[in-house]
């Protein structure tokens, strides 16, 4: 596994990860997702993993297969594994808060009625407990934070970043604090509740 110059950081390319398949590296979250028990999670450009449907994660992992070239696409039984592993979200001594930037419900994966599904689904968020979601509107004016990549903060201890070719994984606290403040500065521009439903509901009126 390489590693970045700060020894607290690991450089993962995915096509070493997938090289064995979708589904092993759905599977090899488990016990992390198991072990934390705050989840911080922020997109600009997927609905996170937390909250997909089956019909939109198999989208998307087929659109890695074929971008990564795999030699065999199990993205429809890696997106089956995704949704076991993320009935965590209803255990109500966890909590999720998920932050996503207004274009996510606009990203078309897979047809219009997979995308239907998944936005009806982000509609039931707001009977989950555990579970914070914000949407940071598109016409958020004097950002106090630029939309970044999509990173995972699982409780304090691992900050996990998704890039183009790879994953980095940070545990230096130092840098882990980095995330959090920039989590909380995306966190006071997002809308919740209300204001949040009204969004979803324009992009389903929009996708209609």
């Amino acid at each position: 596994m390489p590693q970045s110059p700060n020894s607290e950081s690991t450089y993962t390319e995915w096509r070493h990860t997938i090289g064995d398949g979708l589904k092993p590296l759905q599977n090899s979250l488990v016990q992390l997702f198991q072990q934390t028990r705050l989840f911080r999670i922020y997109s600009s450009t997927l609905m996170p993993g937390l909250l997909q449907t089956e019909g939109y994660a198999a989208a998307v992992l087929r659109t890695v297969a074929e971008f990564e070239e795999l030699p065999f696409d199990d993205s429809a039984e890696a997106a089956r594994a995704r949704v076991e592993r993320s009935r965590v979200i209803h255990d109500p001594e966890r909590r999720f808060v998920l932050l996503v930037e207004e274009a996510v419900l606009y990203h078309q994966l897979g047809d219009a009625e997979i995308m239907a599904a998944q936005l009806d689904y982000l509609l039931t968020t707001d009977a989950l407990q555990s579970v914070s979601l914000g949407i940071i509107p598109m016409a958020t004016r004097e950002r106090a934070q630029l939309p970044h990549e999509t990173f995972h903060v699982y409780d304090e201890t691992l900050a996990s970043v998704e890039l183009v070719s790879a994953e980095v994984n940070i545990t230096q606290a130092s840098e882990i604090a980095r995330y959090l403040k920039a989590f909380e500065q995306l966190r006071s521009m997002a809308v919740y509740g209300a204001e949040a439903r009204g969004l979803i509901l324009k992009a389903l009126e929009d996708l209609r």
